[in-house]
Parts: structure tokens; C-alpha cells; sequence
């Protein structure tokens, strides 16, 4: 009998989803009353109280969905724009070129592109001083090159590599309200053209070596940079996404192996073409090179002159964000979302404990430990709010048929091909794991899975936490681990919310769950985030149409929701064509800094400067109070 099936619950508090420590929720009891033969009228009274404002816990109005290439925020908010990509990081540095003909060097001078997830770190004894690591994913290459295609020379190929990576700045309060440190000499970019140092199991393995380097440990640049984490020891974690895009082969009838198809290698390259100007992206001549990215990297951003760290132990493939937690022993935690459809929720326990007592000590942690994977069971079938029991299963070489005779020669292999190790352990199959933080009230997790199109085919039952077919909204998962220790290799899961449109779909699974109603709905939740005070913070990253399926969602937004309620409010809504993306909070909690990708990424929009047939810059804004207050609150 396997640990599901031993610790499955048939008594009616599973089947509703109640548990200690603020299971319960609007949600939950809706789900009660429906799956006790409760009708739809139960579910809307329900979601009118919601609506109402029940929750002590948010202090603000719900504001509507927009449309418009604004930052829309509730009475008695404003915001402003901390930096914007273009920015030169230093006094002497190159102006932002709206033309496009900037060189790579000047962009390897300025912010990044397409900012994503981020994370603010103190100066110790300081509240008004403190750096901001800040990741850029990719660039809009119809914004990056005067010609306004893909990249058509190495030269072109250079300056996409420059806009990505990671950017490092300085940032001080002066009368109130955030400013970037121009000239800080802690202002630095890590970008794809940066060298970066391989650490950990596969670190000068065979696999990793190309004729650039033979020693397999030094690797060139971090690219696609999704989002992030941040360690107990000061250290900055970005987490390399979409990597594979950035490979073709100029054999267009080349042949890929199965770890090469898994983790999405094609020919033509999916939509950039690097690999026509670059041999490093051709598979045909650098086959290697592929398994050199799809790593955390770590980061001191305190140390301008350190060089970033991949770290192998935590294994290899489109890494959404990593976040830290601590065994009851004192063990690092880091738990990981693979982001694409039918992929894993992983987590890895470090072999040696945190020393708390000295950062420095704490340098290597990454390098060794143990790489788990999630299995969750099918749940007590409660269509409003499912709840079940899931179990970690260790990737390790020699153990749970993970060998030879499965593909593994050793543990390097294995961290390599993560995936195929999932697999081969029969691993549950997501819908597209994306962020995932801990509470900082109770210790419980939450991870969004944004959509998956495909659940119902391909492999992809549904059930359990995916329950939903063809599904193009999403969901937040939870769980709690057994014994409130991270370290646990069982736990217990719910779905926090299940994103719909209630006004096309009412009644239908595809309404959502109860504390969805059409003054808050949303779809594909990406983003998330805790403050202080245990408010979870949503961002969206989906059709931004407002038509058909998405019909009243308007542009991308972010709403903040109370855990121990089930109620959610809408908070920001973003600029045109936007992704609302990364989010990190000043010491005193009064300051939200958000980051608003790609406005206008199909045309539409000039935000942030408004200019005459301006171009649309990617941009971190900081939020605030008009009256000095915590924002949220």
C-alpha cells in the first residue's frame, strides 16, 4: 500500500475540505453544500457575502476590470515607475535609443528587458537603502531592432542576449517614495553574454562539456529568466524558463534523442533563430550546449565582483520560480514549479543545515541534498473543492527504479534529465506549475497552475488537483505538510481558488470556484506573493481579449486574496497587452513593487511615458498608500 493510498480519508470533514489551520474556507463550505446535494443558489448567496467584504485581512475595494494603457489602483493608491528597460545603470551610460539602433554594449549598460520576478535585499540596519535583483526574461524584438523582425546577425543575436538575464540596483527612499540609484556601484547586469560558474553533482559531467569548455564548469550567460527566490543567507535565486526556444539546429532533419524531445528541442529553433547567427545555439554543432541551461542560478548581490552560480543539485528544466522554506530541523527547503503543461512540482532538502549565525557559511548549501517530486491522489472527488493527500518521491540514483536500466548511468544524469527521472517515478502531471510561496502565518503552500489546454489528452487524466479538461483559466493549489515540517515526505492538498468566468459560464465548471464572481474573476494566475501580514498577492498572465471565454476580465491584473476567508479582490489592473509579473515589498510593507512585462507586446500601447507614437518600455512601478499606510491593509 502505497503512503496515498494509506492515508486517503473517507470521513465527510475530507470530503469538504475542512483541516486544522485555515483550510476552511468561502470555498470549502460552498463545496460542502454543493456536493451535499446544495444547489446553485447556495453558491451565489455564498458569493454575494464574499463580495460583500468579509475580510478583515483586506482593507481595500474591489476595483473593476479595465481596459485601458493605465495602471488602475483603488481610491487612495498611487503609483510610479522605479525603472524602465533602457535605463543605463551608471551616470556615464548610454541614453535609451527609442530607434532601436542601440548596440549590445549599451544594453549590456542598461536595465534589462521584459522584467520579471524580483526580490528586495536590506542593507543591514537600513531602511531607506536596499538592492533589487530583478529578472528579464526575454525582449519584443519588434521594439529591440530598427527592422523590427527576428534577429538577422550575430550582432543582433548579442544584443537579445544583453537585454535578458538579471539586472542589480541600488534603490533609496527620499521624501517618502523609492528612487533607483543611478551610478550605485552596486548596479550591475547578468546577462547571456556573462560568465557564469557550473557547481553541484553535475558540474563536469560528460554531458556538460562542449569544445568551449572542456571542463564542463564554466558556462556563458543566464537567459530567459523567469522568477525567483530569495535565501535566509542573502543571496538572489533566478530561475532559467523557456530556455530550449533559444535552440534550433542547422540540420533541418535532425534526429533528437529522448532527453532532447522532453525538454522541447526542435530544428527551426520555436521562435528565435539565435542558432542561424550563433553555433552555441546550434544543436547540431553544440549539442551540449542545451544542457548547460535550464538551471537556478545564484546570485550575491552585495558582491558587484562574484560570479553567479548554477546550481545542478536542484535539477534541470523551465524552472519557474524557487522558494525557500526550512525543515523543523533546520534544512534548506526549495520548492519548484516546471512550467509546461503536463510538467512537475518539485522540491529539494539541502544535506547540511542553514547556519543563521554566519551567510557565508551558508555558500555551498545549494550544492548538496535531495530532489524530490510531487504525486498527488485523485482527491474526494468534490467537484467545488477538491482535497486529497500527496507524497514526495525521491529522485535519487539506486533508488525508486531510477538506474540503468531506466536511462541513468548516474545522479548527474539524473538531475540533468529531471524530467525523465519524474517520470520514471510516475510523478502527477500539472497544469503548468508555475510560482509557488509559503505562508508566512502557517507554513502552507501555494503554487499557481495557470492552464493547460491540453489536460485530457496527451497523458493528462483529469482529476485530482487538474480537474478541470481543456483548461484555459487555471487554478491555485495548496498543501500542508504533515507534521508542519517541510521535511515531511506527505502532505495534505486543496485548491485554494479555481479561476473562471462566471459571467459566461455560470453554473459550469468553467464558472470557477465560489469565491470567483464576476467583480473579481480572473485567468491564468502566475504570479504570487505574501507580505508580512499573510495577504496573498495574485498576478495574472492570460487572454487579455476580453471577448468570448475571457469576456469582463479586461487586461492582466493583480488581486490580493485572504487565505483564511476565500475572498479576493481585484487591486491593480495593468497597461495594454501586459503581463502583471513580479512583485517584492519594502522593509516597513508600505511601498509594493510590481512588474508590469511587455506592455503592448502586440502593439496598443506607449505606457509608461504616454509619448506620441511612443514605444512601450518594460517596467518595475512602486505601488503606495496616499496616506503613508501598509499597502493592502
Amino acid at each position: 500500500m502505497s503512503l496515498l493510498e494509506e492515508n486517503q480519508s473517507t470521513d465527510l470533514e475530507k470530503m469538504v475540505g475542512l483541516s486544522r489551520r485555515g483550510f476552511i474556507s468561502a470555498g470549502a463550505l460552498c463545496g460542502a453544500a454543493m456536493f451535499l446535494g446544495g444547489n446553485l443558489l447556495s453558491r451565489s448567496v455564498l458569493a454575494a457575502s464574499v463580495s460583500a467584504g468579509t475580510s478583515k485581512l483586506l482593507g481595500f475595494d474591489s476595483i473593476p476590470a479595465a481596459t485601458s494603457d493605465t495602471i488602475s489602483l483603488p481610491p487612495g493608491y498611487k503609483s510610479s515607475v522605479l525603472i524602465s528597460w533602457g535605463q543605463p545603470l551608471q551616470k556615464d551610460g548610454p541614453a535609451f535609443d527609442p530607434s532601436g539602433n542601440g548596440t549590445a554594449e549599451q544594453q549590456e549598460a542598461q536595465f534589462g528587458d521584459n522584467n520579471d520576478g524580483m526580490s528586495l535585499f536590506e542593507f543591514p540596519g537600513e531602511q531607506d537603502r536596499a538592492l533589487m535583483a530583478i529578472n528579464n526574461e526575454y525582449t519584443n524584438y519588434r521594439y529591440l531592432y530598427p527592422h523590427g523582425g527576428m534577429p538577422q546577425s550575430a550582432a543582433d543575436v548579442r544584443k537579445a542576449l544583453a537585454c535578458e538575464g538579471v539586472s542589480v540596483i541600488e534603490v533609496q527612499r527620499k521624501d517618502g517614495q523609492w528612487h533607483f540609484v543611478q551610478g550605485s556601484r552596486y548596479n550591475r547586469r547578468i546577462h547571456g553574454n556573462a560568465p557564469i560558474s557550473l557547481s553541484g553533482p553535475a558540474a563536469g559531467h560528460t554531458l556538460v562539456k562542449t569544445s568551449a569548455d572542456p571542463q564542463g564548469k564554466n558556462v556563458l550567460g543566464t537567459f530567459q529568466n523567469c522568477a525567483n527566490g530569495k535565501t535566509p543567507w542573502g543571496t538572489y535565486l533566478t530561475c532559467e524558463e523557456n530556455f530550449t526556444d533559444c535552440f534550433g539546429s542547422s540540420h533541418a532533419e535532425q534526429k533528437f534523442n529522448a532527453a532532447q524531445k522532453r525538454y522541447g528541442a526542435v530544428a527551426a529553433s520555436k521562435e528565435i533563430n539565435w542558432h542561424q547567427h550563433d553555433e552555441r545555439f546550434d544543436l547540431a554543432k553544440n549539442p551540449n550546449e542545451l544542457n548547460r541551461h535550464g538551471w537556478v542560478v545564484e546570485i550575491d548581490p552585495f558582491d558587484p565582483q562574484s560570479t553567479p552560480v548554477k546550481r545542478t543539485a536542484l535539477g534541470r528544466f523551465k524552472h519557474e520560480n524557487a522558494a525557500l522554506a526550512e525543515t523543523a530541523d533546520g534544512h534548506a527547503v526549495v520548492y519548484m514549479g516546471d512550467d509546461e503543461r503536463g510538467e512537475f512540482i518539485y522540491k529539494f532538502v539541502s544535506r547540511d543545515k542553514i547556519n543563521h549565525k554566519d551567510p557565508k557559511a551558508n555558500r555551498d548549501v545549494l550544492d548538496h541534498g535531495t530532489l524530490y517530486v510531487a504525486r498527488f491522489n485523485a482527491g474526494d472527488g468534490n467537484a467545488e473543492h477538491p482535497k486529497g493527500q500527496g507524497e514526495w518521491i525521491e529522485l535519487t540514483h539506486g533508488k525508486n527504479g531510477i538506474d540503468a536500466g531506466s536511462g541513468f548511468t548516474d545522479q548527474a544524469e539524473v538531475l540533468i534529465h529531471a524530467r525523465l527521472a519524474a517520470s520514471v517515478v510516475k510523478a502527477t502531471r500539472m497544469d503548468r506549475p508555475e510560482w509557488i510561496v509559503v505562508s508566512p502565518e502557517d507554513g502552507q503552500v501555494y503554487c499557481t497552475l495557470t492552464n493547460n489546454a491540453k489536460r485530457g489528452e496527451d497523458g493528462q487524466p483529469v482529476g485530482g488537483p487538474n480537474p478541470r479538461e481543456k483548461n484555459v483559466y487555471g487554478q491555485i493549489l495548496r498543501w500542508h505538510t504533515d507534521r508542519d515540517d517541510h521535511g515531511a515526505k506527505t502532505f495534505s492538498w486543496d485548491l485554494f481558488v479555481v479561476a473562471g468566468n462566471p459571467g459566461v459560464h455560470a453554473g459550469t465548471p468553467k464558472g470557477g470556484s465560489s469565491n470567483v464572481t464576476p467583480q473579481n474573476m480572473f485567468n491564468s494566475p502566475d504570479g504570487l506573493g505574501f507580505d508580512s501580514a499573510g495577504r496573498l498577492w495574485i498576478q495574472t498572465d492570460g487572454d487579455s481579449s476580453n471577448a468570448g471565454d475571457f469576456a469582463g476580465m479586461g487586461n492582466n491584473q493583480m488581486l490580493c486574496a485572504d487565505p483564511a476567508t476565500g475572498e479576493i479582490r481585484r487591486f491593480m489592473v495593468g497597461p495594454v497587452g501586459c503581463e502583471v509579473t513580479g512583485i517584492s515589498f519594502s522593509p516597513d510593507q508600505k511601498t509594493l513593487f510590481v512588474g508590469i512585462q511587455h506592455p503592448g507586446e502586440n502593439g496598443g500601447s506607449t505606457f509608461p511615458e504616454h509619448l506620441p507614437n511612443g514605444k512601450p518600455r518594460s517596467s518595475v512601478i512602486a505601488i503606495s498608500r496616499e496616506d503613508g499606510g501598509i499597502v493592502g491593509a
